[in-house]
Formats: structure tokens, C-alpha cells, sequence
């Protein structure tokens, strides 16, 4: 019995050591397998760097103004009986706009002239008598006073006249009409918006160390509002004399020509300082660069070689220095040699040694001067 016991536990050992010895070797099999494993090629387009020169410039957001606008208000109270204007529409210096009833002060200045008339003919009577020693001088210079005070009733009585005919005072693009006839207004009520177009300005800010750079004569360049990709060349007319406490920030001044009214007041717009110079840099699509804490860097394709020594196509990432961006582009300032085939997309599944396979089908876009297709 005790025989059998101990050849029973003698079998069994042997098993589990054959099955130990067994699975050892697989385990080392498939370590052995996972060691030797690549991952397959990840596909990537890429672009070949080149040199080019940009000048230096300041980039800001800028709000566009009229040189010349106001909200059209009625001066004087009273009922509105002729609107002469449509909206939208062109106006010159001067032309009538609106006019309010006047009936109330036509009656008023027939009485006052009526009274200026008097005035003047016992002006003249009181002369002729103080001429004649008949009268004293002091009933002459009430009669003077009298005639005087009349003539500035009339006056007065014009001029309110005068100011319910609401004319435009400058040249300028008229907006949507707030008025209509038959309207009360009371004094300061709206009418219409009149701006001046041509020229327009663009106010926008840059920082407090940029403030050297700023001068009166400066070329600036604006994008403009006819979807075209089209730009609108200024120049700095004036530099706010204070800092922005809040956010350290200068406000400049920009004048431009408008004639197409393609700028209207209250539009934000990209403007684009020339400050002269400029350096050589690499331009590369937005998409190449990998940001990161420790440093921006984009990945160079290259031949690599694995730990069995043989040749394949793979990536080294190489840390750059970027610069200021232009459209679709950002400029890098060091890092990079010219002809070096840099991943322009894919860049984000990507790691030092990295097996690629480039395709080049279809790219990220690349302009320094984008044109968006629903811009």
C-alpha cells in the first residue's frame, strides 16, 4: 500500500514538472515574440522645410470707427411732417433730412414782425421828436430798447424755425430710419444713424512693450470684409498717450481708405503692424507642431535603424523654437535645416522611433494667406 502511495506522488510530480517545463517555455516563447514585435507603420503626410522671409510684424484685434458719427436727433420738440431721407441712403453736407410742423411758430413770427414793425415806426417817430427837443433822451432809448427787443423776437422765432428743418451735418452713409411722419419726437429723440466711411479708422491695442515700435506713419494692414482674402493697407495716425491700467495695454489709431465701404464701423478686424526687418524663418502648417510644457517640438522623418540593424522609415523628434504664425503657417526660428521632411499631420500618435509610412495624398492646408471656402 505504501508502495503505490509513493509511485501515485512520484507520477504526479513528474507531471507537474512536465507541465512546469512546458509552460516555461511558452511563456519565454511569447516573451521572446513580444520583444521581436513591431507595430505596424502609422501614416503621415509630411512637408519639406524651406526658407523663407518674413518681415516683422505686430498682429492685434482691432475695432473699426467713423472718422465722422452720430445719432441725427431732433433739437426741438414737435410733430414730424416731412421725412426726406430713405435708409441706407447717401447724404452730403447740409441736405434736408426731416422737417417738423412749424405752423405753431409761423403764427408767432407774424405777430412778432407786426410788433418789430411798430417798434420801428415809433423808433423813427421818437427820433424825429428828439431831434426837435420834444422828448427826453431816456423815452428815445426806451424806443430803441423796444425796437431791439423786437428785432431779437424775430430772430428767435427764426431760429426755432430753422432748427426743426434736421439737416446732415457731414457727408455720410445714412442707417436704418427710426422715424416716421406724424411722429411726436421730443428734443433729443432719434432719427437715423450718419456715418462717415471714407476715411475710416481701425482703434486696436498692443502691449506696453510693443509701445517703441509704434509710430505715427506706420504701414497697417487689415483684412477686409468682401470675403475674398483681400487686405486693406493703412497707416498709424495717432498713439493713445496713457497705458490701459487694467490690462497694460496701448491704444493706437489707424486711418484707411474706404471707398467701397467694405469696413463699417463696429466690425472687429485682424490687423497686421509693419515694423521693418524681419528674420529668415522655416514656415510650416499649424498641424506640425507639438506643444508641450517642456518645449514645442515637431517630429523629422528619417532612416532609422532597429535593434536587429536593419533600415526602416521612422520619426526623431526634434525640439524647435516657433515664432509668430501667418494664415495657415507659424514660423519657426531654430531647430529645423532646410530640406528636412517634417510630419505636417498624424503627429499627435507619434513617438521618438516610430515607424512611418508616408502619405502625401491629401495635406493640411499651408497658405500664409488663407482663403476659407464659407468665408
Amino acid at each position: 500500500m505504501a508502495k503505490r502511495i509513493v509511485l501515485t506522488l512520484a507520477v504526479t510530480a513528474v507531471l507537474v514538472a512536465s507541465l512546469g517545463v512546458v509552460k516555461f517555455r511558452q511563456i519565454q516563447t511569447a516573451i521572446g515574440q513580444a520583444a521581436a514585435f513591431q507595430p505596424p507603420p502609422e501614416a503621415v503626410t509630411t512637408v519639406v522645410a524651406g526658407e523663407e522671409h518674413w518681415p516683422a510684424t505686430l498682429s492685434a484685434i482691432g475695432t473699426v470707427a467713423a472718422v465722422q458719427g452720430v445719432e441725427v436727433s431732433a433739437d426741438l420738440p414737435g410733430t414730424v411732417e416731412v421725412v426726406a431721407f430713405d435708409s441706407g441712403q447717401s447724404v452730403h453736407e447740409g441736405d434736408v433730412l426731416a422737417k417738423l410742423d412749424t405752423r405753431q411758430e409761423q403764427a408767432q413770427i407774424a405777430a412778432a414782425e407786426a410788433q418789430r414793425e411798430l417798434a420801428r415806426l415809433n423808433f423813427e417817430r421818437m427820433r424825429g421828436l428828439l431831434d426837435e427837443q420834444v422828448i427826453s433822451r431816456a423815452e428815445f432809448d426806451r424806443a430803441t430798447a423796444d425796437l431791439r427787443q423786437s428785432e431779437a423776437r424775430v430772430g428767435e422765432i427764426r431760429s426755432a424755425i430753422d432748427r426743426k428743418t434736421i439737416r446732415a451735418p457731414f457727408s455720410g452713409l445714412l442707417g436704418i430710419r427710426h422715424v416716421n411722419r406724424g411722429q411726436y419726437l421730443s428734443a433729443g429723440d432719434s432719427l437715423v444713424t450718419l456715418q462717415s466711411l471714407n476715411p475710416i479708422y481701425v482703434n486696436f491695442g498692443v502691449p506696453q512693450q510693443a509701445m517703441a515700435e509704434l509710430r505715427s506713419g506706420r504701414d497697417v494692414r487689415v483684412s477686409s470684409a468682401d470675403g475674398k482674402g483681400a487686405a486693406i493697407t493703412g497707416h498709424i495716425t495717432a498713439v493713445d498717450s496713457i497705458v490701459d491700467q487694467a490690462t497694460r495695454n496701448v491704444q493706437a489709431q489707424a486711418t484707411f481708405p474706404n471707398p467701397g465701404g467694405l469696413l463699417r464701423p463696429g466690425m472687429f478686424v485682424q490687423a497686421e503692424v509693419t515694423l521693418g526687418g524681419g528674420s529668415a524663418i522655416i514656415p510650416l502648417p499649424a498641424s506640425a507642431i507639438s506643444y508641450a510644457p517642456y518645449g514645442d517640438s515637431v517630429f523629422v522623418v528619417t532612416d532609422l535603424k532597429d535593434p536587429n540593424g536593419k533600415t526602416y522609415r521612422g520619426v526623431r523628434q526634434q525640439f524647435v523654437k516657433v515664432g509668430t504664425g501667418r494664415g495657415d503657417q507659424i514660423g519657426i526660428v531654430s531647430g529645423l535645416k532646410v530640406g528636412d521632411e517634417v510630419v505636417s499631420s498624424g503627429v499627435f500618435k507619434l513617438r521618438n522611433g516610430a515607424a512611418v509610412l508616408v502619405n502625401n495624398k491629401i495635406t493640411p492646408a499651408n497658405s500664409s494667406k488663407p482663403r476659407p471656402e464659407n468665408s
